[in-house]
C-alpha cells in the first residue's frame, strides 16, 4: 500500500511539473488513451499480457476477447465519424480498458488472497504502461530544464573507443531501408521483448497463486525510474542531433513515412561521415524540445537486463535475448542516438541496479554490498572521466580505451561471479531444472 501511494505521489509530482511547462503529464496522457489513439498499442497489450499471468486460461481468453472487441468498437467509431488516426496506433484502447477492469474486479468482486493477487497482476500491467508515460514526461523535463548539453565532452572521450557511433552509423546507412527498419522495430519494441522474458519467468504464478520475489519487470521499471535522474546531471542529446541532421537523416533512408524536421541546433553536420576534431570541449546550448537522454544509454541497460534474465530460459529464449542485446547495441550506435561511452555506462548501470535488487532480496549480505559499491564506483568514475578527462582520453586512446573497457568488464565479471555463487548455474534443458525463485 505504501509503495502504491508513493508511486501515485510521484506521478502527481511529474504531472504538476509537466503542467508548469504547459504540457500534459503522465496521468493526463494515460487517461487520454482511454478514448484516443494510443501512442503504443503493442505496449498496452504487453501490459495486459503481464496481468494475464494471474488469470486462469478461461479468464485469459475472456480478457483478450474483450480487449479485441473494444478495439473493434473504437475502430468502427473512428471510421464512422471520419476521425481516423493521425498520431499513435489504431489499437490498444481495449487493452487499457481491460487492465482497469481487472483492477475494478479485484476491488469490487474479490476478497482475501485472490484480491491481492489480482491487484498485483493489474498493478504490474499498469506500471509497465504508466512507466512509458512517466519516461516521456521525464524527457520533457530534461529538455526544458537543461538548456546546455555536454555532447562535445562525450564525443571527445569517445575518440578513445574509436568513435563507434560514426563507424556503425555508416554501416547501417549502407544497409538502406531493410537494415534500418529491422533495427527500428527492435529499438522501438524493447518493452515487448522484456514482457516476453517476464512471461516465461511468471509462467507459474496462476498455479502457485503468488509472484516470484525477483523478476525482470522489477529491474526494468527501476532502471526507467533512476536513469532520467542521471540525465539531469549529465545532459547529452546524441551524435545524430549534436553533430548531424537528426531525424532528417533517416527520413531519406527509411521505408516508413518521412519524419518532420526537428529544427535542432547541431554543432556541425558531421555524423556519420566525418568524426569531430579533437579540441578542448565546452558545453553548448541546444533547443528546448530534444530530450537529453543519452547518458547513460537506458536502451543498453534494458537490453542488458533482458539478456541477463533470459539466461535461465530455454535455448530459444536465450538466443532471443542475445539477439535483442546485439541488435539494440547496433541500433543505438547506428542510429546516432548514443555514443560508445553511453553504452559502457548503460551496461554498468544495469548490472548495478540488478545487483542491488538481488542483494536486497538476500538481506544485503557482504557479497551483495561489494557488488553494488563496485558498480556504483565504476559508474561514477566513468561519468567523472567523461566530464573532466575527455581531452586526455582522446589524445591517449591506446591507454584510456582499454581502461574504459576493462573497468566495464570488471563489473560484468564481478556480477557473474557473485550471482553464480548465489544461484549455481544449471542446464535449462536438464530433467532437473534449477530451483525457481523464491515466491511471495
Amino acid at each position: 500500500m505504501a509503495a502504491a501511494a508513493t508511486a501515485f505521489a510521484f506521478l502527481v509530482v511529474l504531472e504538476v511539473a509537466a503542467r508548469h511547462y504547459g504540457l500534459p503529464g503522465p496521468i493526463t496522457n494515460q487517461a487520454r488513451e482511454l478514448a484516443y489513439a494510443p501512442k503504443s498499442g503493442f505496449l498496452l497489450y504487453a501490459g495486459l499480457a503481464l496481468t494475464m499471468v494471474v488469470l486462469t486460461w478461461r479468464q485469459r481468453f475472456v480478457a483478450l476477447a474483450a480487449a479485441v472487441g473494444i478495439d473493434l468498437v473504437f475502430a468502427a467509431a473512428r471510421w464512422a465519424t471520419g476521425t481516423g488516426v493521425s498520431h499513435g496506433q489504431p489499437f490498444g484502447n481495449g487493452a487499457l480498458w481491460v487492465l482497469l477492469g481487472c483492477a475494478a474486479v479485484a476491488v469490487l468482486r474479490r476478497t482475501g488472497p485472490e484480491r491481492v493477487l489480482l491487484l498485483k497482476g493489474a498493478g504490474l500491467g499498469l506500471l509497465l504502461v504508466t512507466g512509458r508515460k512517466t519516461g516521456d514526461t521525464w524527457l520533457l523535463i530534461t529538455s526544458k530544464t537543461r538548456p546546455t548539453v555536454l555532447d562535445p565532452y562525450v564525443a571527445t572521450a569517445d575518440h578513445a573507443l574509436g568513435d563507434p557511433s560514426w563507424l556503425v552509423g555508416r554501416i547501417v546507412t549502407a544497409t538502406g531501408p531493410v537494415g534500418f527498419n529491422v533495427l527500428d522495430v527492435v529499438y522501438g519494441q524493447l518493452a515487448v521483448a522484456a514482457v516476453a522474458v517476464a512471461l516465461y519467468q511468471l509462467r507459474g504464478v496462476a498455479a502457485e497463486r503468488r509472484f516470484p520475489r525477483h523478476h525482470l519487470v522489477r529491474t526494468f521499471l527501476l532502471i526507467g525510474l533512476l536513469g532520467p535522474a542521471v540525465y539531469m546531471i549529465f545532459p547529452v542529446v546524441g551524435p545524430v542531433f549534436a553533430y548531424g541532421t537528426g531525424a532528417d537523416h533517416w527520413a531519406s533512408v527509411s521505408l516508413w513515412p518521412a519524419r518532420p524536421p526537428h529544427g535542432h541546433w547541431p554543432v556541425a553536420d558531421l555524423w556519420p561521415r566525418t568524426t569531430p576534431p579533437v579540441t578542448a570541449p565546452h558545453p553548448i546550448r541546444y533547443d528546448g524540445f530534444t530530450p537529453r537522454n543519452c547518458m547513460p544509454s537506458l536502451h543498453t541497460a534494458w537490453a542488458t537486463t533482458i539478456f541477463v534474465h533470459s539466461r535461465r530460459g530455454p535455448r530459444a529464449l536465450r538466443w532471443a535475448g542475445a539477439f535483442w542485446l546485439v541488435a539494440t547495441l547496433t541500433a543505438t550506435l547506428g542510429f546516432g542516438y548514443h555514443y560508445g561511452a553511453d553504452l559502457l555506462a548503460g551496461a554498468v548501470f544495469a548490472l548495478t541496479v540488478e545487483g542491488a535488487l538481488r542483494a536486497h532480496d538476500r538481506g544485503w549480505e557482504r557479497t551483495g554490498i561489494r557488488l553494488v559499491v563496485h558498480g556504483t564506483a565504476v559508474f561514477a568514475a566513468l561519468l567523472v572521466s567523461y566530464r573532466w578527462l575527455p581531452l586526455e582520453m582522446a589524445t591517449r586512446p591506446w591507454l584510456y580505451g582499454p581502461l574504459l573497457v576493462l573497468a566495464t568488464a570488471s563489473v560484468v565479471y564481478h556480477y557473474v561471479r557473485t550471482v553464480t555463487r548465489w544461484e549455481p548455474r544449471t542446464d535449462p534443458t536438464s530433467r532437473f531444472p534449477a530451483p525457481q525463485p523464491e515466491l511471495v
